[in-house]
């Protein structure tokens, strides 16, 4: 199974984006499904997280109440809402699958499987 990121691109501060995980040749095989992001110089860090079946959802201080993170059984899909998006949350957005069952799902390295990344930028 593969991860394809989509949806990204350029966004006006308070406007809203959709980003979409979706996965291919099969479902998500995995506990986690969780959205990362990487701007120019700095490391890539935890934005949000859900639990592919079940309960489980967790969000970075940062984005809290304005990024949504949902799922779509019948489209294999994990998406991130972004309301009123900020300039500083222009990055690469990466989504990425859980690598076994226990781990901690804000840290980078519990994620096995990456997508290819989609650029948001949030100017005026």
């Amino acid at each position: 199974v593969q991860l394809q990121a989509s949806g990204g691109g350029l966004v006006h501060p308070g406007g809203s984006l959709r980003l979409s995980c979706a996965a291919s040749g099969g479902t998500f095989n995995t506990r986690f499904v969780g959205w990362f992001r990487q701007a120019p110089g700095e490391e890539r860090n935890f934005v949000a997280a859900i639990a592919w079946r079940g309960g489980g959802i967790y969000y970075a201080d940062s984005v809290k109440g304005r990024f949504t993170i949902s799922r779509d059984y019948t489209k294999n899909t994990v998406y991130l809402q972004m309301n009123s998006p900020k300039p500083e949350d222009t990055a690469v957005y990466y989504c990425a699958g859980s690598n076994g069952i226990v781990g901690v799902v804000r840290d980078s390295t519990y994620y096995g499987s990456w997508g290819q990344g989609t650029q948001v930028i949030v100017s005026s």
